[in-house]
């Protein structure tokens, strides 16, 4: 899966009747909500880094990539506005 098609899967899941989806529910709560769930998400992350576990590493960076885009959705910013951020910067070095 490639971070557009799981930005459009968010996109899709944002629309979704109240009850039926946690990326709607998440949304739903405004972007501050999302913005602590990311925080806790790389929290998570950065526990499992310390603690060499490679698949307790891999699950957290999943839900990591994952809340990043609702983050972003919840502030209507696109991954490509992202990538095209970073291509802006790699031209300046």
């Amino acid at each position: 899966m490639t971070l557009e098609q799981l930005e459009n899967l968010i996109a899709n899941r944002s629309s979704a009747p109240r009850g039926e989806s946690w990326t709607a529910q998440l949304l739903e709560k405004g972007p501050e909500k999302c913005a602590e769930k990311f925080g806790e998400e790389a929290i998570e992350l950065i526990i499992e880094t310390v603690k060499s576990d490679s698949d307790g590493l891999i699950n957290e960076a999943a839900d990591v990539i994952y809340h990043f885009l609702v983050l972003l959705k919840s502030r209507n910013i696109s991954v490509s506005q992202v990538m095209a951020e970073l291509e802006r910067r790699m031209a300046q070095s």
